[in-house]
């Protein structure tokens, strides 16, 4: 199930089932252009990865939306902010926060979160709609999804 409409309907009906929600944090960065390229292609490539995931894992989990932030600020912040999201989640309630990233800087801060923090060394993203790249992907996803089901147990 993804954050729209018509899923969270029926995510209302069936939420004793769905335990687990799936946050992709994305780092954004626009003041330099190598920077801003980067971080597009990793967006990009974590949207698609996210969404992979949450296809493998239906019926048990929620896609949210992604958590957007500026990869210069205060990790610090950031970890306030993503607890009162937490809070809000677990209201729900979900058992399971899974966040995912390809931002290593956030591994420093994981005992902080309180939740499940999955780091995914990038892919170097080529040609994004690439054969290779679908390869590597599905890779990913399924290695991620077991972790996640790890969590089940």
């Amino acid at each position: 199930m993804k954050w729209r409409k018509d899923d969270l309907q029926q995510y209302v009906q069936a939420k004793e089932y769905i335990d687990t929600i799936l946050l992709p944090l994305i780092p954004i960065q626009l003041s330099k252009d190598d920077q801003a390229e980067k971080y597009a292609s990793q967006a990009e490539v974590m949207h698609i990865l996210a969404n992979e995931i949450e296809k493998e894992l239906t019926g048990r989990i929620m896609l949210a939306p992604s958590y957007h932030y500026l990869n210069s600020a205060d990790k610090n912040t950031e970890i306030h902010r993503l607890k009162m999201w937490a809070e809000d989640m677990k209201e729900q309630p979900f058992s399971q926060i899974v966040h995912i990233t390809f931002d290593s800087g956030w591994k420093k801060h994981e005992k902080d979160i309180n939740d499940n923090l999955l780091w995914i060394p990038a892919v170097q993203a080529g040609e994004i709609n690439s054969k290779e790249m679908h390869r590597i992907i599905r890779d990913q996803v399924g290695q991620t999804a077991e972790l996640i089901r790890s969590y089940w147990q």
